[in-house]
């Protein structure tokens, strides 16, 4: 990554905009910041043997959990049934224990044959995720738990409550070869894919965990509480895209009625990546009417090559082209994901360059969620102050882009977006 570098903005010496009208021009001042480019400080970057940011595309060649009752289709699951010599529906009602009860306990079991459940659920329900560790933001609606996985790997996911919502962030890879320099996940590399089942129980677990009353700040006007998750987020730990076929196992599994699955709407779930092109398109052909999101972070290519080290293979117009593709297949709106950084990122004439870029492309397919950037171990970034961060949406919006800013949740306990590095 470059050092870091003060160069005028491109706007320095360019006209003022005429503001729309007085009031916008109140609200907009004229900013001439100059332009800090990304390094990194703190932490060495992982190079390739040219000297640019390393990408780790594929998983290390390690061994992976043993299967388990979620890795398999109920078709699957009967016919592991009749391999132990049990009759096919034993699989729906063990199925229903997990996906509907959320529970592994053979004692709580009592349908299945009393002689046999200790050994139904050792062969179905081998150990994934072990809870090393749970923090609490002080009301209560958001948790951050930490999972050591069944070869010591940790990763992580946040369960957040809003009104009558539940949205869970789920880790897909142990760490991730993305090497974004922003990012503490990115900050290890990649140590593994994460299964398909590993995936599906940090959903199965929160179910739990609100079953027991665990997730707080619960309603007091008398609406309603949603009683188990309902949202799914892939921004957690890892590249989605990067684990593509367990990732859409999980997901398929997600959406699926019980006891296939656990009978969630696609609509509620979110697949996030930084722009793995081919498989963004993969994604559009799916079936499946889940959100997409591109994490842009830039819409030029001479600050995101340095910013998204992946823009080295496929550039923003490569991006944004596959985003718009899959607004075109699936007809579902696509969300644009942009961290504000200080004096990095947060140029009106970058807010004008990419409303230029979406609106090339169509009107009423894209929807911008800019967040403050959250703060990670070793990061000399800090977010953009707030009248820039406003100045940079109200570009957007007066381009007829919408727009919004995204709540951050959990950053007091370090569970907002970018700073998950599961670390004991």
């Amino acid at each position: 990554m470059t050092s870091p570098k003060n160069t005028p903005s491109p706007a320095v010496d360019a006209p003022a905009t005429t503001a729309p009208d007085a009031t916008a021009a109140k609200r907009r001042p004229v900013r001439r910041a100059a332009q800090v480019m990304p390094a990194t400080e703190g932490w060495k970057q992982a190079k390739d043997p040219g000297g640019r940011p390393l990408l780790q595309f594929k998983s290390p060649r390690v061994t992976q959990p043993p299967t388990h009752l979620a890795d398999l289709t109920l078709a699957e699951r009967e016919e592991k049934f009749k391999e132990m010599g049990l009759p096919a529906f034993r699989a729906k009602q063990l199925s229903v224990h997990y996906f509907q009860h959320y529970t592994t306990d053979p004692e709580l079991m009592s349908d299945l044959p009393k002689d046999r459940r200790a050994e139904i659920v050792d062969t179905m329900f081998p150990k994934l995720l072990t809870e090393v560790k749970r923090l609490t933001t002080d009301n209560g609606d958001t948790i951050k738990f930490l999972w050591r996985l069944f070869d010591g790997s940790l990763v992580e996911s946040v369960l957040m409550r809003y009104t009558g919502r539940v949205t869970l962030c789920v880790s897909s890879q142990c760490g991730c070869g993305m090497n974004c320099p922003f990012c503490a996940t990115g900050q290890a590399g990649l140590t593994r894919n994460m299964s398909t089942a590993e995936i599906l129980d940090q959903i199965v677990q929160a179910n739990r965990v609100i079953a027991e009353g665990g997730l707080g700040n619960l309603r007091r006007d008398g609406g309603h509480d949603a009683e188990r998750v309902t949202n799914i987020v892939f921004m957690g730990m890892g590249e989605p895209l990067a684990n593509y076929k367990r990732v859409m196992r999980a997901v398929h599994r997600m959406v699926a009625d019980g006891p296939e699955g656990l009978g969630m709407s696609a609509r509620g779930i979110t697949v996030s990546t930084v722009g793995l092109v081919p498989a963004i398109n993969l994604l559009a052909q799916e079936g499946v009417a889940i959100t997409f999101a591109l994490s842009l972070h830039a819409p030029d290519d001479e600050l995101r090559d340095e910013l998204i080290p992946v823009n080295d293979k496929w550039k923003v117009d490569d991006a944004l082209d596959a985003a718009y593709n899959y607004y075109k297949v699936t007809g579902r709106r696509v969300s644009i994901e942009y961290a504000l950084i200080k004096d990095m990122n947060d140029h009106p004439w970058r807010a004008e360059l990419l409303a230029k870029k979406l609106n090339a492309r169509g009107r009423g397919w894209v929807h911008v969620n800019p967040i403050p950037l959250n703060p990670t171990p070793g990061s000399i970034w800090t977010s953009s102050e707030p009248a820039v961060m406003a100045e940079f949406i109200d570009t957007l919006i007066e381009h007829g882009v919408p727009t919004t800013l995204r709540d951050t949740r959990g950053k007091e306990i370090d569970g907002a977006c970018g700073q998950l590095a599961a670390a004991e």
